[in-house]
């Protein structure tokens, strides 16, 4: 238990990040799901259409910290080339 007025105040603050935190991956999340949703459709436009809006979002997760840049730059690689895949097949 804190015992001093500065880690009672770390508390809260770490409360407030962590909070936050949970927000963006959870968005992120949701995104993706969204890619992953239209690529398992097999509609490559609407694949395209989600993974063009889900990347501004996980490259915000790198910014603010939530996630890696390289974890990032692996994920939307992997769908891109997914979706690509999609008029192959």
């Amino acid at each position: 238990m804190a015992n001093n007025p500065s880690a009672r105040k770390r508390i809260r603050q770490n409360e407030r990040r962590t909070a936050r935190n949970q927000a963006r991956t959870s968005r992120v999340r949701t995104f993706v799901k969204k890619v992953e949703v239209a690529i398992a459709s097999g509609d490559k436009a609407a694949a395209a259409e989600a993974l063009r809006q889900a990347q501004p979002e996980m490259q915000r997760g790198v910014i603010k910290g939530v996630s890696h840049l390289n974890t990032v730059s692996r994920k939307i690689s992997r769908l891109a080339k997914r979706i690509k895949a999609i008029a192959a097949v």
